[in-house]
């Protein structure tokens, strides 16, 4: 995404990224960003639910259209109606896939190694 953000950037097109992962929005620099609390693979908000699409939609355009610095991310106000807990439970599968099985630990591990690198 940055590489083509950047290319349609520097073609005069402005770029919006409307993830659930802001930080590596802003560590691989993305020009502007939408961050959504939403399970993976309802970036856009939940299935069926055209209203709350259509105001991320326009949260996204309007970031579009009001960024002033490169890099602004900004924090959409939607939630997810149903609890965080609740809600990974209903996105994953019962039983971890392989590559699952293989990087959790290491992802448990680098947050573990970047919270104590904070405190």
């Amino acid at each position: 995404m940055p590489v083509l953000a950047r290319t349609l950037e520097a073609a005069g097109l402005s770029t919006i990224l409307v993830t659930n992962m802001p930080f590596w929005a802003e560590r691989v620099g993305v020009p502007r960003t939408l961050a959504v609390e939403f399970p993976f693979g309802h970036t856009l908000g939940r299935p069926h639910d055209t209203a709350q699409q259509m105001r991320v939609v326009r949260q996204a355009l309007e970031v579009l259209e009001t960024a002033e610095a490169p890099g602004t991310i900004v924090h959409s106000p939607e939630t997810w109606p149903v609890p965080r807990r609740e809600a990974l439970k209903g996105w994953q599968p019962e039983a971890p896939s392989p590559i699952i099985q293989i990087l959790a630990p290491r992802f448990r591990e680098m947050v573990r190694q970047r919270r104590q690198h904070k405190a």
